[in-house]
């Protein structure tokens, strides 16, 4: 089953999900975008997604 990437501009319609993978390492993922990425700590990988989630959100905009 292929995922549908989001085409919203809001960013309040996309979910971060954290994970503690053990001490020290984290994941992030973002369902309407389909992507995961692991970082050290919880804010850093919450503040990554939302980086990623901006950028999305950003070429979106750009390409209309």
């Amino acid at each position: 089953m292929e995922r549908q990437i989001s085409k919203s501009v809001n960013a309040n319609d996309y979910e971060i999900l954290i994970r503690k993978r053990g001490e020290g390492k984290y994941a992030s993922y973002c369902p309407q975008l389909n992507h995961m990425l692991a970082g050290g700590e919880h804010e850093e990988v919450y503040g990554l997604m939302v980086e990623q989630i901006n950028k999305h959100i950003e070429s979106i905009k750009s390409a209309n």
